[in-house]
């Protein structure tokens, strides 16, 4: 076993078998979609890369047919993901399908000398990046490269399925109502069971015209030479049984003000990650710092839009204070500063936002969440663990190694389900180590 562990010490290389394409099984002649002002501001994010470990199966090669027949089948209904980015004469972005396109990318590896057990340490998915497809690449890309790429890559006891989806065209609800419509079919549905909306217009239909035309264009290369020079980060994964959950939501809502709504699970742990975050980053008093989630608007547009929407239909909510005034107050502040933002983040807020960025358009880059931030991603609400192709659930779900800055987390399901949630954490290697041994933040005292 100590073998494994220090071969896992480095980035695994798979042996790529095989890549072909898939489209949908039916023609369905030429459609296209414009990107709304929701969609937009995504083009320069990296493709939202997610890995999915499963062991067990039966033959690696009958599993890959099977993915692949699922998979043409179930983009007769998210052909979106089959199709290109594309601009019309005028400068608008939109996203074509057309038959006679390339589809979806599948690569088919191999890495036959490991175990999943190998695969399941805390540390964050640096080692596991060649597992995944779309490596630093962005989103823009999407005008030349498939809009979706799956790698299959076989193990010893498994298989580990790596997807890279083009973030400019979908956001994490409509990701994983792929995903577990691809596993419905892969286990005998003849149908999938709720049809994607993708109706982008009825949520909004403002032509925003952007001088992007390659990847060259993107902001992020104007700041090609910042990674280099800034932080080494770390990336861990933190489990937080029902238990602890339970215990973090008890505590912020312990001493209620007068006519306050409860905290949300969610506003309660966010509460707790940023206080530990903030803790380890030893900030001065005076030093800011920003909280950052990235809401799901469906509900919140009006007219309300439906769970089945096919798109992005997500803002970024912000909240900031002084790090001295949060460390020093109980978590009921922080948590109270999260509520506030989100509470107010209606329809009118929404509308505002979109039409002050329409106005003057502005392509986020992927760590565009503000000074000393904690930014959250992703949702425990999703049912990533219900994603069953037919061999049972996954192992392990994680997110891959793209859009990843200093502060950025991702919140899963608990593998052991209940309110269990898995934390994925990246921060600079110096707080990751001070966060790692805060038994505060670990629930250990």
């Amino acid at each position: 076993m100590a073998a494994q562990v220090v071969k896992l010490d480095k980035t695994l290389k798979a042996k790529i078998l095989s890549t072909t394409r898939v489209m949908p099984k039916k023609p369905l002649g030429r459609r296209e979609c414009q990107l709304t002002t929701f969609d937009l501001p995504y083009l320069a994010f990296y493709y939202n890369q997610k890995l999915m470990i499963y062991k067990g199966g039966a033959d690696f090669e009958d599993m890959v047919e099977k993915l692949k027949d699922g998979l043409g089948v179930v983009l007769e209904e998210f052909y979106q993901l089959a199709g290109k980015l594309g601009k019309d004469e005028d400068g608008v972005f939109k996203v074509e399908y057309d038959d006679d396109m390339d589809g979806v990318e599948v690569v088919v590896a191999a890495l036959e000398e490991i175990e999943t057990a190998d695969l399941m340490d805390e540390d964050g998915t640096t080692k596991l990046k060649e597992l995944v497809p779309y490596n630093g690449v962005l989103n823009l890309e999407g005008l030349h490269r498939p809009l979706l790429a799956v790698q299959l890559t076989k193990l010893k006891d498994g298989l580990v399925m790596g997807c890279a989806f083009n973030h400019a065209i979908l956001d994490g609800t409509s990701t994983w109502h792929f995903m577990s419509s691809w596993a419905q079919i892969c286990s005998g549905s003849q149908t999938i069971s709720v049809p994607p909306f993708l109706d982008r217009a009825k949520a909004r239909n403002t032509r925003v015209k952007l001088n992007l035309s390659t990847p060259s264009d993107a902001p992020e290369n104007g700041n090609a030479t910042k990674p280099m020079a800034g932080p080494i980060l770390r990336e861990k994964i933190f489990k937080f049984s029902e238990s602890a959950i339970d215990q973090i939501k008890s505590k912020v809502n312990a001493n209620p003000s007068e006519g306050s709504k409860p905290f949300s699970t969610f506003q309660s742990l966010s509460t707790h990650v940023w206080h530990a975050v903030t803790r380890a980053r030893q900030l001065k008093p005076e030093d800011y710092t920003v909280f950052t989630v990235f809401t799901d608007c469906r509900k919140r547009v009006d007219p309300p839009m439906p769970e089945s929407y096919f798109g992005n239909l997500i803002q970024a909510v912000f909240t900031v204070t002084a790090a001295g005034l949060l460390v020093a107050n109980s978590l009921e502040f922080g948590s109270g500063l999260i509520q506030k933002a989100i509470n107010m983040h209606n329809s009118k807020a929404i509308e505002e936002r979109n039409k002050e960025w329409e106005s003057n358009p502005k392509i986020f880059q992927f760590k565009d969440a503000g000074v000393n931030c904690v930014a959250v991603g992703s949702s425990p609400r999703f049912k990533v663990y219900e994603v069953d192709f037919g061999w049972g659930e996954p192992e392990s779900v994680r997110s891959g190694s793209n859009n990843r800055f200093d502060g950025m987390v991702y919140l899963y399901q608990g593998k052991s389900g209940g309110r269990s949630i898995d934390v994925e954490i990246s921060l600079e290697a110096n707080a990751m180590e001070k966060l790692e041994n805060d038994k505060e933040f670990l629930m250990e005292t």
